[in-house]
Order: structure tokens, then sequence, then C-alpha cells
């Protein structure tokens, strides 16, 4: 696809002090990862704690739900308040919650990695694990914060993969090997999601939602992380750029 005919993918970001201003940040990860991994380029969208999805969404060819910090306030799942010093984002929360179930409705094709895949959890109406490392029965899903960026994004445990959803038509295996970098996770998964992978210890690391118009997944560990060094990560951006360049080729029509 040339230059022009460039599907355009906006980016979801986060609220961050830098010195004495606010400003709306994104980690570079994610754009290199789709200038890098799909036939696309990315465009960050402001979380300034509203969106006007319905001016917006027409203009893009996919969404990718970022990573971040902080956590999803959890008044949005009826959840109990948050442990003191827990770093939230409201005006994100207040921005990319309503457009993720936006995007959907649009069949604007939708990659959710990390926090996004708890925000789409939580959009469909399911609850969260506040803190997984607490509760008996779980693998340690958290990275180790003394060790160099590659040793906490390297590879850290398996996952199943459930047959004839998107994660097994973009790999075509059983299982894969993820990285592991969150402290929260899925309590109760939202209604009309379908599991598309589990940890070992049952949780569930992925899904997609039932009767969506386009791709929309979600995935609990970070694909984006140097995407183009694991052909499992490179799947999933081939599969969410293929769905994009769709939407951009029948958009310009």
């Amino acid at each position: 696809m040339s230059d022009e005919g460039l599907a355009v993918i906006g980016v979801t970001s986060c609220n961050q002090e830098l010195g004495l201003h606010p400003f709306n940040v994104v980690g570079e990860k994610y754009l290199l990862a789709i200038a890098d991994a799909t036939k696309a380029w990315p465009l960050v969208i402001p979380s300034l704690g509203h969106c006007p999805a319905e001016s917006i969404l027409p203009r893009l060819d996919g969404v990718l739900f970022t990573g971040s910090p902080s956590n999803i306030e959890p008044h949005h799942f009826q959840g109990q308040p948050s442990a003191a010093g827990t770093d939230h984002d409201p005006k994100r929360d207040a921005t990319t919650l309503p457009l993720l179930k936006a995007a959907i409705d649009a069949g604007v094709p939708v990659l959710a990695i990390c926090r996004g895949f708890q925000e789409m959890n939580v959009v469909y109406g399911g609850t969260l694990h506040q803190k997984l490392h607490e509760l008996d029965g779980y693998i340690e899903h958290r990275e180790d914060k003394t060790k160099p960026v590659e040793v906490q994004y390297g590879i850290s445990h398996e996952v199943q993969i459930e047959p004839g959803g998107l994660l097994h038509e973009a790999w075509g295996r059983s299982s894969a090997e993820v990285n592991s970098v969150h402290t929260q996770g899925v309590d109760r998964l939202g209604v009309g999601l379908r599991p598309e992978a589990f940890a070992s210890d049952g949780l569930v690391e992925a899904f997609s939602i039932n009767n969506a118009k386009n791709f929309a997944l979600g995935v609990q560990w970070h694909p984006e992380w140097r995407v183009l060094d694991n052909p499992f990560y490179t799947s999933i951006f081939k599969l969410f750029s293929d769905a994009c360049v769709r939407r951009a080729r029948n958009r310009v029509r």
C-alpha cells in the first residue's frame, strides 16, 4: 500500500506530569510496533477526559488501546477502593472506556493490550482482581523491577490458546510463550467475551468479542515489545494490520 493509501491506527495515550505541565504521553514501543509491524501509521489520541468518537472513528482504520502504569479506577467495575498510592488516570478512563465500546460497535478493528485488555473487560461488564500476587493459586505475573527492561519484558510463561479463535488463526498453534508485566487481571469475564488464551493458573490472558463486526482482540501481555523479534507477537500485529488495511481500502472508495 502506498503512503497515500496508508491505513491510520489511533493509539490511546495517558496523562502524566512532566515538570510543571501536564502532558499526554504514549510509549514509543506501541508507535514503533505499528510503524514496523503493520501496513499503517500511528496517530496519537489524547486522553482529555472526553472523546468525540462519532467524529474521529470514521477517519481511523483501527485503534490500539495501550498498556499504562496506571490502573482503571475500581468504581468502574464496582471494585473495592484502591490501596493508597495506586496510580490512576481518570481522564484516560473517561476517554478510553466509551471510545473502546464505540469503536467496536462501529466495526473499527481494535487491539487492546494490558490496561487496554482490562478496559475491554470492564466495558463489557467484567471485573478485575486488583492484586493477583496477594491471591492464592496464581503464578507471579509481575515483572521484577530491579532487573533491566529487557529482562522485565522477556518471556515469562506459557499460555494455552483456545482453538477456533483469532489467536489460533494468527499463530496456528495451541500454545505460545509471552511476557508478563501486570498486577491486575480478569476476575469475572465480561458479557459476550470469548476466552482466547489462559495462563497455567487459569487466568484469562486473551479474549475476543463474540459477534464483533470486525477484529476485536484483547491480550494481557505486551506483544508490541520488540515485535519483529518474536514471531508470535508479529502474527498478532499482522492479523490486526490485515483488518485495518481492509477497512482503509473500503473507507477510501
